[in-house]
């Protein structure tokens, strides 16, 4: 806890940095930004935003999903704030591998992706305990077969994955009368507990070296006959062990959005594992109007001398 104790107080030290440069700083657009967001973004801020590169003298703030050079003598680049919620693809280094620099404040957007994903979440869970895969499969074999049908209400969902998202996720599976539990890095090993009693097991994870193949044998296999439903990121989940639960039946169906190579060609594995639907990277998207409500109100707060919530601490990994 220490460790992650410094990363909390360095990102502050690096937000109040920043703050002191936001009146002569220039705001760039990485080329991957649309027009129509450029242009939103421009009169959010009320300043304009470029498309770069800027002068070296200039303090930059940068708008975009790329990670930015970081090169000896290129841009002074202050702020990056991600259009996108997850961040590990920025973390792990560029072409250099180098770490994200000290002296930069990272953020990120997460929007309305929270009560997104929720919904997916929900949406799979209520499917299933209305058998609605089971009758869409009857329908087109003209089937008239009654099947029993089950109550969500009552029953164990294990989340984890505490941040804002996971909170969300269980904020709506509570909604149904789930009874859920939230797993974050203190509690991880109560969740682990229940693991043969949930109904639901649901990741929310994001990609460090700790949580990288978190599902794996011992956590897949103890289970007994629950659905497991992936949001977090692909590889948080070791595919291999998830088609032997699956196999033996600890693990009764899956639910992929992510992967952990992604697109999946058509002759990936995963699309043989039984029982297991595979949706696109979907679950969560962001749009203009959560990049810019979320650039904003980091902009925002930062006037006012404090962190803003979205701020990664780059030493934690999310």
């Amino acid at each position: 806890m220490g460790a992650e104790r410094a990363a909390d107080q360095a990102v502050g030290v690096v937000a109040a940095e920043a703050a002191r440069e936001l009146d002569r700083a220039v705001v760039v657009a990485g080329d991957e930004v649309s027009d129509p967001l450029r242009a939103a973004l421009t009169e959010a801020l009320g300043r304009p935003v470029t498309r770069g590169p800027a002068s070296a003298d200039a303090p930059v703030i940068r708008v975009g999903a790329r990670r930015p050079a970081f090169t000896e003598g290129g841009e002074r680049v202050v702020w990056f704030h991600s259009v996108n919620a997850g961040v590990d693809a920025l973390l792990k280094g560029g072409a250099d591998q180098r770490a994200w620099p000290a002296d930069v404040l990272l953020t990120r957007t997460v929007g309305r992706m929270g009560d997104r994903m929720a919904q997916y979440v929900l949406g799979w869970a209520l499917s299933e305990c209305q058998r609605v895969p089971d009758f869409l499969a009857a329908h087109d074999r003209a089937d008239w077969s009654r099947r029993d049908t089950e109550l969500a209400a009552g029953q164990l969902a294990l989340v984890y994955g505490a941040g804002r998202i996971g909170s969300r996720v269980a904020h709506y599976l509570r909604g149904a009368g789930i009874r859920v539990v939230e797993a974050g890095r203190a509690t991880v090993p109560d969740a682990d507990a229940l693991l043969p009693d949930a109904r639901w097991v649901v990741d929310v994870l994001p990609l460090t070296s700790a949580t990288r193949g978190f599902f794996g044998p011992r956590r897949l296999d103890a289970m007994r006959g629950a659905t497991f439903l992936n949001i977090g990121r692909g590889a948080t989940v070791d595919l291999a062990a998830l088609e032997a639960a699956l196999s033996s039946g600890a693990v009764r169906s899956a639910v992929l959005d992510v992967l952990p190579d992604e697109p999946a060609t058509p002759d990936h594995p995963v699309w043989h594992l039984p029982r297991t639907t595979v949706t696109s990277h979907t679950s969560g998207p962001t749009t203009d109007e959560d990049v810019v409500t979320d650039l904003l109100s980091c902009w925002r707060t930062l006037r006012t001398g404090q962190t803003p919530a979205l701020a990664v601490p780059t030493g934690r990994g999310y």
